[in-house]
């Protein structure tokens, strides 16, 4: 995520692009577009996997899709948004809705993510027929 307010945060504060879609419009093309906003570049084609909906603590409903692809993570460039910064400054600034992306695997990318979206990884674990497994962390030997 993007703004002052993820700036310099990594474990916890990613996220999977989303955004809000009205009753009666489609919800794949709001993906697509919300893909193609927040990350600056056309969405792959292919076949889309429903990884269905979780509810946040706030009472939002976030569904999210899979889909296979190729992406230069390097190339992303996300639009931006307007907030008041610093808080009560009356300064408003621009920020990008993302400020980076990344490839990870599975495992990882259930560290990065905001733990309300970590669930999603498990549904494309379990349609992919994988196991979300912990990370092996390499042993380092002691220097005293």
């Amino acid at each position: 995520m993007g703004g002052p307010f993820h700036a310099k945060k990594d474990a916890g504060h990613w996220s999977i692009p989303k955004g809000e879609y009205d009753e009666g419009t489609d919800p794949i093309a709001t993906a697509k577009r919300e893909f193609k906003e927040e990350l600056g570049k056309e969405p792959p084609e292919g076949e889309w996997l429903e990884l269905g909906s979780v509810t946040y603590k706030n009472g939002k409903i976030v569904s999210i899709w899979a889909v296979e692809g190729d992406l230069d993570v390097g190339a992303v460039k996300s639009n931006t948004f307007e907030i008041e910064w610093p808080p009560r400054s009356g300064k408003m600034q621009e920020f990008p809705e993302i400020d980076r992306a990344a490839w990870f695997s599975l495992s990882a990318a259930a560290t990065k993510l905001i733990p309300a979206q970590a669930e999603f990884l498990e549904r494309l674990a379990a349609k992919l027929d994988t196991k979300l497994e912990p990370e092996q962390t390499p042993e380092q030997a002691s220097l005293f």
